[in-house]
């Protein structure tokens, strides 16, 4: 892919890298690819950071069509640039396309654009503990037209944002209120797709969360609200007499790419690892008989959070005493010290930024 790239002449002033927030700050430009029926993606390019001019009517913002994904670049002490299995994140990009009847693109020139951004604005990645390079890719439709049907045109975009840790705790564990009213996704809808819709959903049960002291949702299944699905930001992993159980991919879960590396992570370290429906009530009963060992989520924004309480239907359990277990160690232990270049990279994960 021929990218065209225009730099900026006017840079910005950067953050300060001691003290970053999640997502507040982005670098000096972007990436942009255009698609038009008849023609295909067309025209990528590399432009100074720019808002967007969009026609009142563009159809994205009537009815939804967007996808997008999430990934991170990493410094190392090395002085290489490191990305984490990004064809991984460019192939579920497609999958959420597919869904959303957005043209699929290929999932090699997504990579070479991802790298090739990067590269422009390497100056712009932090290299304190905890600290990344976020790459956000999205498409939207373009067409101006309010009429329900797919968009014939779309965009393609990447922005880059220097970022902390997503979580206030950091690696501390968090404090999870369980949601058993509202719904985020069913079997046959879009939740294992990336959509802007899929957040807003989520966005009441959110809000009660934070109200009641807690960081996340946990999701229950939407017809039964009685099997676990996903936190909002995270899979989700449940240590159970040193088993590790996750629920399994239906439908209405996201096919999380750190999901998918711990599992295999810890295949090879010879544990256990289950993916099978799990309801709420077998975790509090494992709570009960003393076989809950740990719970831990898994998500490129935070790598792996652990969980140190759940609420649910007024009734609080304090997981692992509220400290980290060691599953959740070694899974962000190794996934982070991979990522950084801290340890050799076995599993073939790294993608390297010339």
């Amino acid at each position: 892919m021929d990218i065209k790239v225009t730099l900026t002449q006017h840079k910005k002033e950067k953050p300060d890298y001691s003290n970053l927030p999640f997502g507040v700050y982005y670098t000096d430009h972007m990436f942009e690819w255009d698609y038009t029926e008849g023609i295909g993606w067309h025209d990528p390019r590399i432009v100074p950071f720019h808002n967007l001019e969009m026609s009142p009517c563009s159809m994205v913002l009537h009815y939804g069509q967007t996808t997008f994904e999430g990934l991170k670049a990493y410094l190392g002490k090395d002085g290489e640039i490191r990305l984490f299995r990004p064809e991984l994140n460019m192939e579920r990009l497609n999958t959420s396309n597919q869904r959303l009847v957005i043209p699929q693109f290929n999932v090699e020139d997504g990579v070479e654009a991802i790298k090739k951004l990067v590269e422009v604005d390497k100056d712009w990645i932090p290299t304190g503990e905890g600290t990344s390079l976020y790459i956000r890719p999205f498409i939207i439709a373009t067409d101006v037209h309010i009429g329900v049907h797919p968009s014939k045109t779309y965009k393609f975009m990447i922005v880059l944002s220097p970022v902390g840790s997503y979580y206030k705790e950091g690696i501390n564990p968090v404090r999870i209120y369980v949601e058993d009213e509202y719904c985020r996704a069913v079997k046959g809808g879009m939740g294992f797709t990336k959509t802007a819709g899929n957040y807003a959903a989520s966005l009441i049960a959110q809000e009660i969360a934070e109200e009641r002291g807690y960081t996340q949702v946990l999701w229950l299944d939407g017809v039964e609200k009685k099997y676990i699905e996903e936190v909002g930001t995270m899979n989700i992993m449940f240590v159970i007499n040193n088993e590790v159980i996750t629920p399994e991919l239906n439908g209405s879960i996201l096919p999380g790419i750190t999901r998918r590396s711990a599992i295999e992570l810890l295949k090879a370290n010879g544990y256990k690892v289950t993916e099978r429906k799990i309801a709420i009530q077998e975790v509090f009963d494992a709570y009960d008989n003393g076989t809950l060992n740990e719970i831990f989520g898994t998500g490129t924004a935070a790598v792996i959070s652990p969980v140190g309480e759940l609420l649910w239907e007024g009734r609080t359990i304090k997981v692992n005493n509220g400290e980290i277990g060691p599953v959740s160690h070694l899974v962000y232990d190794t996934i982070t010290g991979i990522q950084s270049g801290k340890i050799e990279d076995k599993y073939g994960w790294v993608t390297k930024v010339d």
